[in-house]
């Protein structure tokens, strides 16, 4: 498939910029790809589609505060970093991009914090954005990794920061209830919309609930530049899949019950870890699985995710698992309809 055949205009009024006052009563279409027929129900009433025995498979990774604004030394110039991953706890390294990149070189100083409390310098430049950078910071690793997220605020994706400004709030709004394994740079958005109360009465019903990690990367959101989608290669994300979890999904499997994965990291942390008979098993590495159509699933038979932005990997996967056809068509229903794109947008169930 080619890049062209996954753009639609979406106007900016159809971009969530909120998420809604109670996680789980957002706009849920259900969509039923073997017959195309569309259903328009709330999230929370996505367990009417799931019995006992079933399993959701979510992605546990908690999102850090990763955005900062520090200033470069002697000129002053204001410097956005944003911080990747963590390279060295002892020597406080971190692997980050900066912008305006073009401004910043191996030796430079840059200060964080109303008061310059916090001081990094560059030690290496990685790629064209990418820098290596060394905060002096001479205090316990905790102390140091706290005082460091103090300066820092929500990674909003561009479709919500393009549009207003970031809020003390979004750092808890950006993360799902469930969020244990920090490491994230974006969240899985589709868990934002589980509430605790529908995760009881899920677990009430007797669906399972099984969790991986995948740490969701900026990868995702890098614009495509090939025609030929096969040419296209993705970052790599960290991630694990552990004993218990294959445990779950796999019991469910065996007994002919639903597996229905939660947004697009868990469907490629799945896939990457998949083995024979579409049954998973323990992983612990990195995944850069690119997913399009046409795409072979076999872990998972249920499907449920937000509403993806165009020309994204994530509306590719969501299409793959779908069907092209069905997922477009549904897609200019909700574009027709009162439907909310993006991050914090509404959700389609696709079943079958």
């Amino acid at each position: 498939m080619k890049l062209s055949q996954f753009k639609f205009k979406l106007p900016d009024d159809k971009v969530a910029l909120e998420p809604p006052y109670h996680r789980d009563e957002c706009k849920l279409m259900v969509v039923h790809r073997k017959t195309g027929e569309i259903e328009h129900r709330l999230f929370k009433d996505i367990i009417d589609y799931f019995d006992d025995g079933d399993s959701f498979i979510f992605n546990d990774t908690r999102v850090f505060p990763a955005r900062l604004y520090g200033n470069k030394e002697k000129t002053g110039a204001r410097i956005e970093v944003f911080l990747l991953r963590e390279l060295n706890a002892e020597l406080r390294l971190w692997d980050v991009l900066v912008d305006p990149a073009r401004k910043i070189r191996i030796g430079n100083k840059l200060y964080f914090g109303e008061d310059n409390s916090m001081v990094a310098e560059v030690i290496d430049n990685t790629t064209s954005r990418g820098r290596t950078l060394r905060f002096l910071y001479d205090g316990p690793h905790d102390e140091f990794k706290a005082a460091l997220y103090a300066l820092g605020e929500a990674p909003l994706p561009d479709d919500v920061r393009s549009r207003r400004k970031a809020t003390p709030e979004d750092i808890e709004n950006f993360q799902t209830i469930y969020a244990t394994k920090e490491g994230a740079v974006t969240a899985p958005a589709t868990g934002l919309h589980f509430s605790r109360e529908l995760m009881k009465r899920m677990e009430i019903k007797g669906i399972n609930q099984a969790f991986i990690t995948l740490h969701a990367g900026l990868g995702n959101f890098r614009n495509i530049d090939v025609e030929d989608l096969t040419k296209h290669k993705t970052d790599s994300e960290q991630m694990s899949v552990s004993a218990e979890a294959c445990a779950i999904v796999n019991k469910s499997k065996e007994e002919g019950h639903h597996v229905c994965a939660v947004g697009t990291t868990v469907l490629r942390a799945i896939e990457t870890a998949v083995g024979p008979g579409g049954f998973i098993k323990e992983f612990e590495g990195w995944t850069n699985k690119f997913i399009f159509p046409p795409y072979d699933f076999t872990v998972a038979d249920a499907f449920v995710v937000n509403f993806q932005m165009p020309l994204t990997t994530m509306l590719m996967l969501v299409t793959a698992f779908g069907g092209y056809d069905v997922v477009m068509n549904a897609y200019k229903e909700a574009l027709n309809g009162d439907y909310k794109f993006g991050t914090y947008g509404d959700a389609m169930l696709i079943i079958d």
